[in-house]
């Protein structure tokens, strides 16, 4: 009778424990990426490395007028977004949805954006940078580079 009482206690405690999950993490993002649809006279890149470490930069003829350093963390079992490089600290924006090939983070603490979404649409990368009442809608192509690899 013990013996079946600490059989039970012992399969209680195994069935009890958490398992953790692997967080899955976005590596549809790994590439180089063009800009399709920016203005005339601009060209936007984004990088993203196998580490999913990024760079987003924004080209006028030679001069760099926008730059970001991007990245997804893990904190605390959680994924998030970090910005640097835009604000004077980094900025973070939470996963809040995500499938194979597209995520939603949010920051609604962040004036603009305060929820941006990536995805995969007919071999393109798309992001959309929102707040409430406004919105960018970015396009990338993939192309050949041998910087960030």
């Amino acid at each position: 009778m013990k013996l079946l009482l600490y059989i039970c206690c012992l399969l209680l405690m195994v069935s009890c424990q958490n398992e953790k999950k692997e967080i899955q993490k976005p590596s549809f993002l790994i590439g180089n990426w063009i800009r399709v649809n920016d203005k005339e006279g601009v060209i936007t890149y984004e990088m993203w490395n196998s580490s999913l470490k990024g760079l987003g930069y924004t080209l006028k003829e030679k001069d760099t007028t926008f730059k970001e350093t991007l990245s997804i963390v893990t904190i605390k079992d959680t994924l998030f977004l970090k910005v640097e490089a835009v604000n004077e600290n980094p900025t973070l924006f939470k996963f809040t949805q995500q499938t194979d090939s597209s995520f939603v983070c949010e920051n609604e603490k962040n004036e603009f954006p305060k929820k941006i979404k990536y995805y995969l649409e007919n071999d393109q990368l798309k992001a959309i940078v929102s707040s409430d009442d406004f919105k960018i809608d970015f396009i990338f192509e993939r192309y050949n580079s041998k910087f960030l690899q």
